[in-house]
């Protein structure tokens, strides 16, 4: 299935207008940020952001270009294969280093054929329960999992994804064994927890924040070291009684490798002087995240652990790409 869309994705990427080529001085010519994902998604609305930020501190257009499909992985193909002269650029998330623990095998390295360029943003997840959930904090959650294996289920956007991630994470740590329930997206997902099928979910701040306030899901921990200004009355995995169940959505910007590394401080300092503006800060946290600038070399070395991580977790809770 997979190999069949990244086919169907270069017949797509052959057939598209091409970049306008005419021009002698290539600064002039569009930088194309590519976003795996469809639009609307976070990945698409930051991947938005940032272009039109980029253009106007570069002077240059940036073209944000849609290829869904495999988890992101279409659009990481288009950008690994793409040649490294900085108008290829690849708005990508946390995602990219689960895919590299789930799909058996990828047409790209997703270290090696990647030029780091530098993280924008990361945030946390909230678990959350139906109001009626016996457990009020996640040392009680603990206790009735512990109680009866394999009979609390959680929910998730999709086998492979954060959600589902979350879950097995946070049973490898608490030593529990709960049952994992795929949807075909968050929303879905979260109206069944709201609705009592399922106990509970590890869900996306925007995903989940205004049903907590309303009070039709209820919030044990967010899934960060520290509380979220979001919701400062939830505890930290750490407090609530599971240190080491921490899980972040985080977003960075890539680039095929090669680039030089001229042009990868230049990106780099542009992308960090776009964050630490009030309006980087407010668009972040409408994702439940905060600024999080790091080098291009930090940047690398995030998505080095964060694959050992996941393909740890991943093993043994054996989760794979359906």
């Amino acid at each position: 299935m997979l190999a069949t869309l990244f086919r169907i994705s270069l017949l797509t990427a052959l057939a598209a207008p091409a970049f306008a080529q005419t021009s002698k001085d290539a600064g002039s010519q569009p930088i194309r940020m590519i976003v795996g994902f469809l639009p609307g998604s976070s990945n698409d609305t930051l991947a938005r952001f940032v272009s039109a930020k980029l253009h106007e501190r570069l002077g240059q257009q940036v073209v944000v270009d849609n290829r869904p499909g495999a988890n992101g992985n279409i659009g990481s193909d288009l950008t690994a294969k793409a040649t490294p002269d900085g108008r290829t650029l690849l708005l990508m998330s946390v995602s990219h280093t689960m895919s590299a623990a789930v799909y058996k095998s990828l047409p790209f390295d997703p270290v090696k054929s990647f030029t780091p360029i530098g993280t924008l943003g990361a945030g946390p997840l909230v678990l959350v329960t139906h109001p009626a959930f016996p457990a009020s904090n996640v040392r009680g959650l603990i206790e009735i999992a512990a109680a009866k294996p394999n009979t609390l289920t959680y929910a998730s956007a999709g086998t492979g994804g954060i959600n589902h991630f979350g879950g097995a994470l946070f049973s490898r740590i608490a030593g529990v064994q709960m049952i994992h329930v795929p949807y075909k997206g968050g929303a879905p997902a979260l109206t069944d927890v709201m609705g009592g099928q399922v106990q509970l979910m590890w869900g996306t701040m925007p995903l989940t924040l205004m049903q907590i306030r309303a009070g039709k899901v209820k919030a044990l921990a967010v899934t960060s070291v520290k509380r979220s200004a979001l919701l400062p009355d939830t505890p930290s995995m750490a407090e609530a009684g599971a240190p080491g169940a921490e899980i972040s959505t985080w977003w960075g910007i890539l680039a095929p490798a090669g680039l030089s590394g001229a042009m990868i401080t230049k990106l780099n300092n542009e992308v960090a002087a776009i964050l630490v503006t009030p309006e980087s800060a407010q668009r972040l946290a409408a994702e439940g995240a905060e600024p999080w600038p790091l080098s291009s070399d930090a940047f690398k070395r995030v998505i080095e652990q964060e694959i050992g991580k996941w393909t740890k977790v991943a093993r043994e809770a054996n989760i794979r790409a359906e």
